[in-house]
């Protein structure tokens, strides 16, 4: 018998030798950034067996055969759609400033989606002020309502938002919406999903998380982009979720959760939706194409927006290759907000050495963060970047949740994306470039109210943090590029 439990032990060991040798291959062989790779050696090799599982689980960027099928499939359609827009005469490079039409160059090129002129613009960062606008055009909807959001969390005025859409309902406008699953997972087991369904929306779990799914896709890849169109007359962007702030996470202890939403009119409305389509159609199969914008639009002044998607099944690393080509022109300013803050090398590096030439170099993070891996993740950055001359600024006024990057202060880049390594890499997101000085001066004062209300990161100071505080910020920095 011991000599069984002897062959049985080899054999055990054998196999998980093979196992860890084949994983450690594969993570090896992947083209990404070695920081990644190494910190998925670390946890296989610290982890035993445990390590193994969770690379198989979320490792690689796997959205699913059916899902990555179709998007496949769709992506040549949407590319034909998006050049459509050319015959409306809204493309007009000559009119945009130069940084624009590099970045127009690289998204026409790798997307097919042109920068538009024709667009107005207006920045709102009040909740009320932000749900109540949602709402009063929602009433005025005649034809179709599209959504998208990562978090629908019922309660206060978000409730509003829900009523509104069915009073539209019930009247005939088509309304679709897309909820990521995770994110909205107390919504979907709320009572209004049956409400929605009763008025005749049309209501999508966006990448279902079950246990069975975790074997045939990775279940962190989110559908984090929050748009909403209506009769693709006007939309809304930004950082907002479908949340009242003043219900929405209480307990958390961070305060209120500070954002901005970007509400737009002209030929940018057509190509969120457009977005939306794409999302709707990877998750259900149905193929829902918007309008082509009015030709007949007023381009004095142009007022250029590059809408910029990123996400599996779209050009990859899209959304990343703009903040870089935007913060490698900055001449004078380049003024920074995010959440969560764990940047890839390369944009870390960008960042650096924007500073280390004579930009002026801000970065605006929340004091408090609702990931306390991601709080010490983003403070193992910053004894680099305040070496660099980087100004760091953490806000005090609630979770700073805004995703704002202002760029010489004539041009700016707003939407849904974090600067880390899961909205660059994996999420679906969507941001917006806009070539506009008046909204760009709008978003620069907004910014600057943020720094008026944050603690500056003294770099004297810093240094003299304890080891316990420095023990954390490696232990943590080494996971940084998985967060």
């Amino acid at each position: 018998m011991e000599k069984f439990y002897h062959i049985i032990t080899l054999i055990g060991v054998f196999t998980y030798w093979i196992l860890v040798a084949g994983v450690t291959i594969r993570v090896v062989m992947k083209p990404r950034s070695v920081s990644v790779s190494l910190a998925w050696l670390m946890i296989i090799y610290i982890l035993p067996v445990i390590g193994v599982i969770f690379y198989v689980l979320i490792g690689e960027l796997n959205l699913g055969r059916k899902r990555a099928e179709r998007a496949e499939k769709m992506f040549s359609f949407y590319q034909t759609w998006f050049r459509d827009l050319y015959s409306c005469q809204a493309h007009i490079p000559a009119l945009m400033s130069a940084p624009i039409k590099k970045i127009d160059n690289l998204c026409t090129n790798r997307m097919g989606i042109p920068a538009l002129c024709g667009n107005t613009l207006s920045l709102q960062n009040e909740p009320d002020q932000i749900l109540r606008s949602i709402i009063q055009d929602i009433q005025n909807a005649e034809s179709h309502i599209r959504m998208e959001f990562y978090i629908w969390y019922q309660g206060g005025l978000a409730d509003a938002v829900a009523a509104a859409l069915i009073k539209a309902a019930k009247r005939g406008v088509d309304v679709k919406i897309l909820l990521d699953s995770a994110g909205s997972s107390r919504f979907f087991n709320s009572h209004w999903v049956g409400m929605f369904q009763h008025a005749g929306i049309d209501v999508v779990e966006a990448l279902r998380v079950t246990p069975l799914r975790m074997f045939f896709r990775r279940l962190d890849i989110r559908q984090h982009r929050k748009i909403i169109t209506i009769d693709d007359k006007v939309a809304y962007t930004g950082s907002m979720n479908m949340v009242d702030p003043s219900f929405f996470k209480q307990e958390a202890g961070v305060g209120k959760w500070v954002d901005v939403i970007v509400r737009i009119t002209g030929p940018t409305v057509n190509v969120l939706s457009a977005i939306h389509s794409w999302d709707w159609e990877v998750e259900t199969g149905d193929r829902v194409f918007p309008s082509l914008p009015a030709c007949l639009i007023d381009t004095n002044p142009c007022l250029p927006i590059q809408v910029i998607p990123s996400g599996p099944g779209m050009p990859e690393n899209l959304i990343q290759q703009t903040l870089l080509l935007a913060i490698n022109q900055a001449e004078s300013s380049v003024r920074i907000t995010t959440p969560y803050f764990v940047p890839s090398e390369e944009l870390l590096e960008a960042i650096k050495m924007t500073a280390q030439r004579g930009v002026k170099v801000e970065l605006v993070i929340p004091h408090k963060n609702d990931s306390l891996m991601v709080q010490w993740a983003s403070r193992s950055y910053y004894s680099v970047l305040l070496e660099s001359g980087v100004d760091i600024y953490e806000f005090t006024g609630g979770l700073l949740h805004t995703k704002s990057v202002v760029i010489d202060q004539s041009y700016c880049m707003v939407g849904t994306v974090n600067l880390d390594m899961r909205s660059l890499w994996l999420n679906f997101e969507v941001t917006l470039a806009v070539d506009d000085g008046t909204f760009t001066q709008d978003l620069y004062k907004m910014q600057q109210s943020y720094i008026e209300q944050a603690l500056k990161i003294d770099q004297e100071s810093w240094k003299r943090r304890t080891m316990l505080h420095r023990f954390q910020e490696r232990i943590f920095s080494l996971f940084g590029p998985l967060l």
